[in-house]
């Protein structure tokens, strides 16, 4: 297929940094495996990455991703055999999953998405049902997508420990909903296989918790590799009890950022680069790209507007912010089309199965582009340019392998994350392999 027009702003540490990616190849999968022998491995995810020429970082991971519709048509079979992988784990004699989604049922590109994920289920052999946590949706409902079918919302029942759909008992229920509101009664105590684990949504996840996991990932894989941890791994604090409407908990924000702008010239004066820090705060829990700001000085804490105030305080359901995450902030030097662009990478299991670029016409390189006026172009995640890895590191495929390892480093991650939480929590682990599907 083709690969998209891409530009980098490239120096020395990332081509090196991409380099020492590509000679390791074979140590570096070696070792990504080994991962993988004692962990569950995330049924699906999705990874914002930036590339700052630089530095090649995550930035977020989502583990509910609602973006299937942007990947490249042509890496469906990749796509098809990681989700055969995943369902056999959690149910070898699966036969049929339900499906629940977000209560987006007016987000056209959400509903894309949801067609394209059952598409991927049913061609992994899947039959395949929605079922809604809508509570006006009390009998099968067409939705219509724009040049692209329908769907048909079905209401969830309840039988005894087991979620059905009318005639439909499945072995899996597979949540596209991030759960930020809460679990609903209707999902908890059921014995089927749930996936993502309930323990996996926003009302009890925290990205404090994940890239506190990454950080311990990285620093063991940049030891593999020989090299200094910071080059894939952004700084971070957390800072709780934050009002920002009611203007209480700005001395220890202000603080952190204060903080991590220094500890980031350090590492700029090391590496001779002459872009100016930032820092993006962000809140600690939630995705939507909702609650984030870029912040370049402490002092801008202090003079913020009430508009900005009010679009801090409130994320996705709602829900009031008062932990927030103070990231390094990581630019990105990728271009398409001279537009700023960030890649994401998409996963089922422990398998990279495409990615895009997510791309804003209106946004600079030290801003958040998961913003509306956005657009995706799709990724290419081929080949090498020589099959000797000759091929200089800046060949967009090579890059792509590069995208792909960073992202499963997140991936092992956000299994160690999840570990962690239900060990916490004294959550059971659904994801396991459990009785047969009786549909």
């Amino acid at each position: 297929m083709n690969v998209p027009h891409l530009l980098t702003a490239l120096t020395g540490p990332m081509l090196e940094l991409e380099r020492r990616l590509l000679e390791a190849q074979p140590t570096i999968e070696h070792w990504l495996r080994s991962q993988w022998q004692d962990r569950t491995v995330p049924f699906y995810g999705s990874v914002d990455l930036r590339n700052a020429g630089f530095k090649l970082a995550p930035v977020d991971t989502n583990l509910f991703p609602g973006g299937f519709n942007n990947l490249a048509p042509e890496f469906t079979p990749l796509a098809v055999q990681a989700a055969m992988i995943a369902l056999d784990k959690a149910c070898p004699d699966a036969r049929g999953v339900v499906l629940v989604p977000e209560n987006h049922t007016r987000n056209t590109f959400y509903l894309r998405n949801l067609a394209a994920l059952a598409h991927i289920l049913r061609q992994a052999g899947m039959k395949v049902r929605i079922g809604s946590l809508l509570p006006e949706i009390t009998a099968p409902t067409q939705i219509e997508i724009p040049d692209n079918g329908t769907l048909v919302f079905e209401p969830i029942q309840r039988k005894g420990d087991r979620l059905l759909l009318d005639g439909f008992d499945p072995c899996v229920v597979l949540l596209n909903n991030d759960l930020s509101a809460g679990i609903p009664d209707v999902l908890r105590g059921i014995e089927q296989a749930i996936l993502p684990p309930l323990h996996a949504g926003w009302h009890v996840r925290r990205k404090s918790n994940h890239f506190a996991a990454y950080a311990r990932v990285a620093k063991e894989f940049a030891e593999l590799l020989g090299i200094d941890p910071w080059l894939l791994d952004p700084y971070f604090e957390t800072c709780g009890k934050i009002d920002f409407r009611g203007r209480q908990g700005e001395e220890c924000l202000e603080g952190y950022v204060e903080e991590i702008l220094a500890d980031i010239r350090e590492k700029y004066k090391e590496y001779g680069i002459r872009e100016e820090p930032f820092v993006i705060v962000k809140a600690d829990a939630g995705t939507y790209g909702m609650g984030i700001m870029t912040v370049k000085s402490p002092s801008e804490i202090r003079v913020l507007n009430r508009r900005q105030r009010n679009k801090m305080a409130v994320v996705k359901e709602g829900l009031e912010v008062h932990d927030v995450l103070v990231q390094e902030g990581v630019h990105t030097f990728e271009t398409v089309d001279d537009a700023v662009a960030e890649p994401v990478v998409y996963m089922i299991d422990r398998f990279v199965v495409g990615g895009f670029y997510r791309v804003h016409t209106e946004r600079g390189k030290d801003q958040n582009l998961n913003a509306p006026g956005m657009h995706f172009v799709p990724l290419a995640f081929a080949s090498p340019c020589l099959p000797d890895l000759a091929g200089t590191p800046d060949c967009p495929p090579n890059r792509f392998y590069a995208y792909g390892v960073v992202a499963r480093l997140a991936l092992v991650a956000a299994a160690i994350e999840l570990e962690e939480t239900a060990a916490a929590s004294g959550a059971a682990d659904t994801s396991r392999p459990v009785q047969a599907a009786r549909a």
